[in-house]
């Protein structure tokens, strides 16, 4: 069994934990520090454990660039490629000599991200580039072509291993069918000639998906017909899919987790009360997962990642709690571990590795906090004489002082009903007494809001003297089966109850004052409008951007708006989730903040993308001209050729610089 708490990592010490004098009164940092792109991308080790590749920003360069690292002795590092239009990124090692990687505009507003970014490969001496995938958006083709190129619907599935027999030179891709099913075709392509073929397996009929095994052999496919999901297994050796499972997408009796390569299924199975999700592996002589589980996380689902050694071991699984931990299986990994963490306290360490455990392993540790966002690290076990054994690579973020950075605790509190309420709190560690606060909501609402690390909004809110508070809200997923579907049709109602408990716990704690304004993102938008209309007195003030703001054109769509909901959504799960369009009009309509306007008499930011699909600019349009009616007009933005999350960063500051001046009004009042 295994259960972590986030204040055993919260020891950081005095070092970094204790703020001096002249930090504790000095400036808070501008808003860049906390939203502009990291400096570090990626960073991968090639299968040797002889190079590291990393996607960084060089001085001087706003683009991220492909780098590689020379780890032998006296070894030099070397940038090997740059593009003037995009960023690089989703890099595989091929072999010890070969990358393959795309790029994409991390420059540009999410709306104009829609492009497809190809595939490319080049040597690590920053020669032999070649284009194996189209791109699209505008962005110029590179040098050094293959004559015949695969149209931009194909995306890199998987880098087998490399062969002990020679150069690894196919790889697996998918093509997607350009319609509304989502299907996926499995294509071989030789990365040498460029020549694409058959993959050499077969798949399920309407298959959406699949998993493959190092060897890029698919083991599991995934597929959909209407509201029927089902899952099938593959074994080595064998061309006959055998069915695991079929139902509806909410009904599904296990979630897979991934395969070795000795045949090998590992699958996350809820149990208890509670429905929470533990790791176990599949039997398939009873046809269903073993009893025995591998690895359970109490009070959360388990949330796994398998790491498999090349050629088949399982090495451990890295699952998150209330934050990410590794549980090795391998003794030697697991004292290696013990080891970096003992190096890097109260920090979580994540290692990845070649040649595991063995005496010339080497290892890249990525060692990071809810004050520090990231430091990268190279351990070689085998270092040459005079060669340290611990090498500094980068630190993710090198603008971000630890020292300035706030706390991040999980708190776990009960609702008005007794429901396990999880509540994460971000407070500057020099702050005094109750402070005001800010009621952040996360997105989804289907999804876990946020784990232990650094965090950027919150942060932010955090160094303007603001107590910040989230709550993992019913609905949300990771603290079991029970949470989430408690908050199924609840949309307004207990979910946001959940939100009204947070603050009030808070203050009770003598953490929060009176003065609190409530903010979010999408379903965050909307649970913020939720909570103007329905708690109006605790709060202050809203933010919403990108915010649900009419629950009958969410549910429903409509012929003058175009989004991205699928059909199947809102015929086969948005009626159980969110509630009916016929049968549960009155509910729908009672928590729809469009129809509720004139309910929302604090003062409100409302922000949009231009270009958004999920949620599209009519729910702004719409409750902003609803507002104006009753009275209410909302401070208003609306960002060009952002889509739903705004990610060019002038847009960002833009969007920091408005919610600070206006939180500043209206929580600075007596």
């Amino acid at each position: 069994m295994l259960g972590l708490n986030a204040k055993r990592w919260l020891q950081l010490g005095a070092t970094l934990c204790a703020l001096t004098a002249a930090a504790a009164t000095a400036a808070p940092p501008p808003a860049e520090v906390f939203f502009k792109p990291s400096d570090v991308g990626e960073a991968h080790l090639s299968p040797s454990g002889r190079w590291l590749a990393v996607t960084t920003r060089l001085k001087g360069q706003e683009r991220l660039g492909l780098a590689v690292v020379d780890l032998s002795p006296g070894g030099k590092s070397k940038q090997i490629a740059q593009f003037n239009d995009a960023d690089i990124g989703n890099v595989h090692w091929q072999d010890d000599g070969r990358l393959l990687f795309s790029s994409s505009d991390l420059a540009d507003g999410s709306g104009l991200r829609r492009a497809a970014w190809g595939l490319f490969g080049i040597d690590i001496e920053g020669k032999r580039i070649r284009q194996y995938v189209k791109r699209q958006g505008g962005l110029a083709p590179s040098e050094g072509l293959f004559a015949e190129m695969l149209q931009w619907n194909h995306t890199l599935a998987t880098v087998p291993h490399p062969q002990a027999d020679g150069p690894n030179e196919d790889v697996l891709l998918a093509e997607m069918v350009l319609d509304d099913t989502g299907l996926r075709l499995p294509v071989r392509l030789n990365t040498r000639t460029g020549v694409s073929r058959a993959a050499g397996f077969t798949l399920p009929p309407n298959c959406v998906g699949w998993i493959s095994d190092s060897n890029a052999d698919a083991r599991v496919a995934f597929t959909r017909k209407k509201d029927v999901h089902a899952a099938y297994w593959r074994a080595p050796g064998s061309s006959e899919w055998i069915k695991l499972y079929e139902d509806t997408l909410l009904k599904q009796p296990f979630e897979i987790v991934g395969v070795d390569d000795v045949g090998g299924l590992f699958v996350a199975e809820r149990r208890g009360p509670e429905g929470y999700q533990v790791l176990t592996r599949y039997d398939f002589k009873t046809r269903a997962p073993e009893p025995k589980a591998l690895i359970a996380t109490p009070g959360y689902d388990v949330d796994a990642e398998l790491i498999v050694q090349p050629g088949g071991k399982l090495l451990g699984v890295r699952a998150t709690v209330d934050g990410e931990t590794t549980v090795w299986f391998d003794a030697k990994m697991k004292a290696f571990q013990a080891t970096v963490d003992a190096r890097f306290p109260g920090r979580v360490n994540r290692i990845k590795c070649r040649r595991c455990g063995e005496a010339d392993m080497t290892a890249l540790v990525w060692s990071y906090s809810d004050h520090e966002p990231g430091e990268l690290w190279v351990h070689q076990s085998a270092a040459a004489a005079g060669t340290p054994a611990w090498r500094a690579v980068s630190r993710v973020r090198p603008s971000v002082d630890p020292a300035q950075m706030a706390s991040l605790d999980l708190q776990r509190i009960k609702a008005r009903d007794g429901r396990d309420l999880p509540v994460w709190v971000t407070r500057s560690d020099a702050a005094q007494g109750p402070l005001p606060t800010v009621v952040l909501l996360h997105g989804g609402p289907w999804v876990r809001g946020n784990e232990w690390r650094w965090q950027g909004m919150a942060q932010f809110l955090a160094s303007r003297g603001y107590l910040v508070i989230e709550p993992e809200f019913r609905g949300s997923t990771g603290y079991g089966e029970a949470h989430f579907t408690a908050g199924w049709k609840q949309w307004g109602q207990a979910m946001q109850d959940d939100v009204a408990d947070a603050l009030l716990w808070a203050r009770k704690q003598g953490l929060a004052n009176d003065k609190a304004c409530v903010a979010g993102a999408s379903y965050g938008g909307y649970s913020t409008l939720m909570g103007l209309v329905k708690h109006p007195e605790l709060y202050r003030c809203g933010v919403a951007w990108l915010a649900v703001a009419d629950l009958d054109l969410f549910i429903q769509g409509s012929w003058l708006v175009d989004d991205d909901v699928s059909d199947v959504a809102r015929k086969f799960s948005l009626p159980d989730l969110i509630g009916d369009p016929v049968k549960d009009a009155a509910m729908i309509a009672a928590n729809s903040p469009f129809k509720q306007a004139a309910r929302i008499k604090a003062p409100l930011l409302l922000a949009y993308g231009e270009s958004d699909l999920r949620v599209p600019l009519a729910h702004g349009t719409r409750l902003r001209d609803a507002l104006k009616d009753a009275g209410n007009p909302p401070e208003w933005v609306v960002y060009a050729h952002e889509a739903h999350g705004f990610t060019k960063l002038a847009n960002q500051l833009d969007f920091a610089k408005r919610l600070e001046a206006f939180l500043a009004k209206h929580l600075a009042k007596p």
